[in-house]
C-alpha cells in the first residue's frame, strides 16, 4: 500500500490569484511532495495543487511594494505562485520547509524533523466521547479549580498534570507518555481547551506535543463556565470581564470605515472566548460599536491602501480577512505594536471559538 504524503505544515496564508491581482486568504497545506490549497479549512478537497519537484522558492519576494512578508515559488513549468504570510517569523518558518521539502526531494530522500517521535498505539477501546463524559464527572472526574498565573485568575480549569493524573489513575492509558497522545486528541477534538498563554502556545505547534503535561499548562472543559479575571494594575483589585473569555490584548487602533473610508481611532478589545475584535468608543461606553469575528480569519501587514489620504495613514497597516471575505483595514501606533496585534489575533483565530 503506498504512503500517504506527510503533512509537513498547514496553516492560512494569503495567496495570490493565478490571473488577476486578487489575494484571498487560504488553507494551506505543506506535504513532502507539494502543496495544497483550500478555500476553507474544512473543505474536504483542494481547489489546486503545486508541485515540488523541480521548484524554486523565493525569499523576500520585493514584487508587491505595499504586500509585506511574501514568498514567491516557482514551478517547474515557470509559473509563479505567490504566497504571503502574517509577520516574518511565520513567512520564514514556510520558507524554512518548502526549501528543505524540495532539497530533500531533489535528493531523493524523505522529509523528517529533528523532533518527529514514534507514534504511540492507542487502545482500540477508547472512546472520547464516553472518556470526557467521565472526566466531567462530579464525584470521580477531574476537579475544576481556581488557578492564578502571571496576574490572573483562571476559574473552573485544571492543570495538564492534573489530567494526564486523572488518565493514569483511571487507567485508560499505560504510561504518561501515552497519556500525551491521548489528551493531545481530546485537544483536538474539541474535549478540551487551553488557557493562558503556555498551552494555547502549544495547542498551536510551538511545543513538542500540543498537549502539556505541566503545572502551568491550563485546561478547560468547553461547557464548564470558564472565565478569567485580571488584575488591575493600580489596585490590585479582580475585575471580572464583559466576555467569559480571556482578554488576550487590548488598546486603541485605527480604523478605516466601511462606507466613507474614513479613519477613526477606535478601543479594540480581543478576547480568545468567543472569538471576535470587539470595538469601542475610546471616550467611554459599556456597549461596543461592533465586533469583527475571527475564527478562521487571516491577519497580514501592508504598507498601502490605494483608496486611501497619505496624510491619514503612517503606513503602519494591517489587514484582516474574515472566514467570509470581509475585509477591515486598521492602523497602529508602531511597526512593533502592529506586529503584536497580528500575532495575538492570528493565535485567536486558530484557537479561539
Amino acid at each position: 500500500m503506498e504512503r500517504e504524503p506527510m503533512r509537513i505544515r498547514e496553516g492560512y496564508l494569503v495567496k495570490k490569484g493565478s490571473m488577476f491581482n486578487t489575494w484571498k486568504p487560504m488553507w494551506v497545506v505543506l506535504l513532502e511532495d507539494g502543496i495544497e490549497f483550500y478555500k476553507r479549512k474544512a473543505d474536504n478537497s483542494p481547489k489546486g495543487m503545486i508541485p515540488l519537484k523541480g521548484s524554486s522558492i523565493h525569499s523576500p519576494c520585493q514584487d508587491f511594494g505595499k504586500r509585506m512578508f511574501v514568498f514567491k515559488l516557482t514551478v517547474a513549468k515557470q509559473q509563479d505562485h505567490f504566497f504571503q504570510a502574517a509577520y516574518l517569523e511565520e513567512r520564514d518558518a514556510w520558507v524554512r520547509d518548502i526549501k528543505k521539502a524540495i532539497h530533500r526531494i531533489d535528493g531523493g530522500q524523505r522529509f523528517a524533523r529533528k523532533s518527529t517521535r514514534k507514534s504511540i498505539r492507542l487502545p482500540e477501546t477508547i472512546n472520547l466521547s464516553a472518556l470526557y463524559l467521565s472526566m466531567k464527572d462530579p464525584e470521580k472526574g477531574i476537579k475544576e479549580l481556581k488557578l492564578e498565573k502571571d496576574k490572573r485568575v483562571f476559574n473552573h480549569c485544571f492543570t495538564g498534570t492534573c489530567v494526564i493524573d486523572w488518565l493514569v489513575s483511571s487507567s485508560s492509558i499505560r504510561n504518561r507518555k501515552e497519556g500525551l497522545l491521548l489528551a493531545s486528541s481530546l485537544l483536538s477534538e474539541g474535549y478540551l481547551q487551553p488557557a493562558g498563554d503556555t498551552s494555547k502556545a502549544a495547542a498551536e505547534g510551538l511545543s513538542d506535543t500540543p498537549f502539556l503535561d505541566l503545572s502551568d499548562a491550563y485546561y478547560y472543559f468547553p461547557d464548564s463556565g470558564f472565565f478569567c479575571e485580571g488584575y488591575s494594575s493600580d489596585d490590585d483589585v479582580v475585575l471580572k470581564e464583559e466576555f467569559r473569555g480571556t482578554i488576550v490584548k487590548q488598546g486603541c487602533l485605527l480604523k478605516q470605515g466601511h462606507r466613507r473610508k474614513n479613519w477613526k481611532v477606535r478601543k479594540f478589545v480581543l478576547r480568545d472566548d468567543p472569538a471576535y475584535l470587539h470595538y469601542y468608543d475610546p471616550a467611554g461606553g459599556e456597549e461596543p460599536l461592533g465586533a469583527i469575528h475571527l475564527r478562521g480569519c487571516v491577519v497580514t501587514a501592508v504598507e498601502d491602501m490605494p483608496d486611501t489620504k497619505k496624510y491619514d495613514v503612517d503606513n503602519i497597516l494591517f489587514e484582516i480577512i474574515t472566514a467570509n471575505e470581509i475585509h477591515y483595514y486598521l492602523q497602529a501606533a508602531s511597526s512593533t505594536e502592529r506586529t503584536e496585534w497580528i500575532k495575538a489575533i492570528q493565535s485567536v483565530a486558530r484557537t479561539g471559538k
